[in-house]
């Protein structure tokens, strides 16, 4: 058991999520190109096991009680990459199933921590490639390095730019004591609304259920660039998100007012390399303000939400206060279950920057890329989105016995992102 080394803090709190519900991982779902000639599993095996170098954290597993990285001596390729003989001519929404079935199934502790499995070919020539990886292992940023190390390769002559960071937003300038200062309107902002109960307040079980839908990436920029304050990419998903759901809920009958999102933000450093995984993540809470009819208004408001938050630099005061809290952790208890409750957040938002340039998977153009995440106890919802080649990809995620239908509310998303398409640039 060679090049043992600790989890960090941050994976270990991971690695301690897994419950009865909640299986720890993030799921990518890659669909390739239509192709006479069904995707070679032995050459991808081959493929990934070669780029997997000896000290790659794809080759290590956890070790406990003692909560270390440390070389799977007993690696076998054929245990992570597998194929779903079950799948063939099933359509793409046969495939959003079986990838929920995946995404409700634990990944082998005794075994590293990530899995690949090839689906179809589908109906239409098409297949799909279901990636998870635990949470412990790496966050949304170092899940594409990782898929960069073992996968990716350029598609024709185009070369894939190297992956980056997600959108960190810096932590404003000063010394300690003036951090210090700040923190109270940080907290304020980001922890001092107890909102209303929730129709996203459920308990939720193991089984899960996905539904996708895209974008393209020039016509959300274009939403953002018609607005005075030159709302963001991440703006404008926000306000589409929360205008999907404002027709989903009303069209089921349930009261529509304000909803508050959780939104992930990475702080990896843009020049770390490929090989840097883990976690470095903090948050920001942003109302969604369901009860205004006009889709504009929403995505103003919502711009200066985020924007009033990145200048303070909220997410960085966060990380630094929670990683403080650890040395006292009784103290930490007591604050993250204000900070994960259901009166501070309705549901999770994430937007994670994908490769901008096509890439391939021995040979196969990569079509769309998606992205989801786990819903949480009382958080019944969780959204996902990437951007791939021009195009971003929505992934929804949530335990259908507690949140039935979300294929509608896929569908409300692509309606939501027409209206603001309508009203801000024609």
């Amino acid at each position: 058991m060679e090049g043992s080394n600790r989890l960090s803090a941050d994976d270990a709190r991971l690695l301690e999520l897994e419950s009865a519900a909640i299986a720890g991982h993030t799921l990518k779902m890659i669909m390739l190109e239509p192709s006479d000639v069904p995707l070679d599993l032995d050459r991808l095996r081959e493929s990934v096991d070669a780029r997997l170098v000896a000290g790659s954290r794809g080759r290590e597993r956890v070790a406990l009680p003692a909560a270390h990285w440390v070389t799977d001596d007993e690696f076998d390729i054929a245990a992570h990459v597998r194929r779903r003989d079950d799948t063939a001519g099933i359509d793409e929404r046969g495939a959003w199933t079986v990838a929920g079935e995946l995404m409700s199934e634990r990944l082998d502790h005794r075994r590293p921590l990530w899995a690949l499995d090839v689906l179809g070919p589908l109906a239409d020539g098409r297949e799909a490639i279901v990636a998870r990886i635990h949470h412990a292992m790496a966050d949304g940023i170092s899940c594409l390095r990782f898929l960069d190390e073992v996968m990716w390769e350029p598609s024709g002559d185009v070369p894939s730019p190297p992956l980056r960071g997600g959108a960190a937003v810096p932590a404003a300038g000063g010394s300690h004591g003036h951090e210090l200062r700040r923190l109270p309107a940080t907290l304020l902002r980001e922890l001092g609304h107890r909102a209303k109960d929730s129709v996203l307040d459920r308990r939720i079980g193991a089984a899960r259920e996905l539904a996708f839908t895209t974008a393209p990436l020039v016509e959300l920029k274009a939403i953002g660039a018609s607005r005075p304050g030159r709302a963001t990419v991440n703006d404008v998903l926000l306000a589409s998100v929360s205008g999907g759901l404002r027709a989903w809920l009303a069209g089921a009958g349930e009261r529509v007012g304000r909803l508050r999102a959780q939104v992930p933000v990475s702080l990896h450093h843009r020049d770390e390399g490929p090989a840097e995984l883990g976690n470095r993540d903090s948050f920001l809470n942003v109302d969604l303000p369901l009860a205004e009819a006009d889709p504009l208004a929403r995505l103003d408001r919502i711009s200066a939400g985020t924007a009033a938050r990145k200048v303070a630099g909220d997410a960085q005061e966060l990380y630094d206060l929670f990683h403080a809290l650890a040395r006292c952790p009784p103290l930490e208890r007591a604050v993250e279950r204000i900070a994960t409750g259901p009166h501070e957040f309705s549901l999770a938002i994430s937007n994670v920057p994908g490769p901008r340039a096509a890439l391939a998977v021995t040979g196969r153009p990569v079509e769309r890329l998606y992205s989801a995440a786990e819903p949480a106890q009382r958080h019944a919802l969780r959204v996902s989105a990437i951007s791939y080649a021009g195009t971003v990809g929505v992934g929804i995620c949530t335990d259908p016995e507690a949140l039935p239908g979300i294929a509608g509310l896929a569908d409300a998303i692509s309606g939501s992102i027409a209206e603001l398409r309508r009203a801000a640039i024609g």
